[in-house]
C-alpha cells in the first residue's frame, strides 16, 4: 500500500536520515529514493541535484534560524534584546549542532564543495544569510534605541554565531566530550554580546 505522506517529504525525511547517519557523500541519490520509497526519477522531480537536495534538508528539516531573523529584523522591539539574543543563539547552537555533522564531509572533498557552493549561490542561500540576517536584526534594534548608535552589528552578529557553530565540534575531545548546555550557553553569549551593543 502507497504512503499517505507526500514524495517530497518522504525524500526529505529520507535525505536528512542518510546524511546524518553516514555522511553526505555516502548518501548518494540512489540510496536517498531507496530509504524513501520511490525511485531515482521520482527524487529529481521534486529536486534538480542532491546539493539541492541538501540545501532543502538544512532549510526545512532543521531548527529555522532564518525565519527567526527575518521575523525579529522586521518587527523589533517586542521581548527584550537579551531575550531576542538568547533565543537566536538558542536555536543557532541547535541548527549547527545539526548541520555540522551533516556538511563536515562537504569540507574532505574539494569538488564537492564547489558543488554545493554553487548550487547554494544558484538557490540564493548559503551559511553567510544568518549572520547578514542577525545583523540586520541589530541594526534595527540599533534604529529603535536598543543598541548603542556606533556598535560594530556585523562584528556582534558574527562573533555570535561564530560561537554556536565552534560549539558543534569544539568539545568533542574533551575528556567528557560533552558540549555545554544549550540553555546556559545561550544565555551566557546573549549576556556578554549585550555588554558591548549597550
Amino acid at each position: 500500500m502507497p504512503s499517505a505522506t507526500p514524495a517530497r517529504e518522504r525524500i526529505l525525511d529520507a535525505a536528512h536520515e542518510l546524511m546524518r547517519t553516514v555522511g553526505l557523500t555516502r548518501a548518494t541519490t540512489k540510496e536517498i529514493a531507496r530509504v524513501a520509497g520511490c525511485s531515482e526519477a521520482a527524487l529529481y522531480k521534486h529536486f534538480a541535484s542532491k546539493e539541492e537536495l541538501f540545501i532543502r534538508v538544512l532549510s526545512e528539516r532543521l531548527p529555522r534560524l532564518t525565519p527567526l531573523l527575518r521575523s525579529l529584523a522586521t518587527e523589533p522591539g517586542g521581548a527584550s534584546l537579551e531575550e531576542n539574543l538568547t533565543e537566536i543563539a538558542r536555536q543557532a547552537v541547535l541548527f549547527y549542532e545539526q548541520s555540522f555533522p551533516i556538511a563536515a564531509s562537504l569540507y574532505a572533498q574539494p569538488q564537492l564543495k564547489r558543488r554545493h557552493d554553487d548550487a547554494m549561490r544558484e538557490l540564493g542561500t548559503g551559511p553567510h544569510l544568518p549572520i547578514e540576517g542577525l545583523d540586520t536584526y541589530l541594526r534595527a534594534e540599533q534604529a529603535a534605541g536598543r543598541v548603542r548608535a556606533d556598535a560594530d552589528t556585523f562584528a556582534a552578529a558574527s562573533l555570535l554565531l561564530g560561537a554556536c557553530a565552534q560549539r558543534a565540534f569544539a568539545y568533542d575531545a574533551t575528556p567528557s566530550g560533552a558540549r555545554p548546555p544549550v540553555d546556559a550557553f545561550a544565555h551566557r553569549l546573549s549576556r556578554t554580546l549585550l555588554a558591548g551593543l549597550h
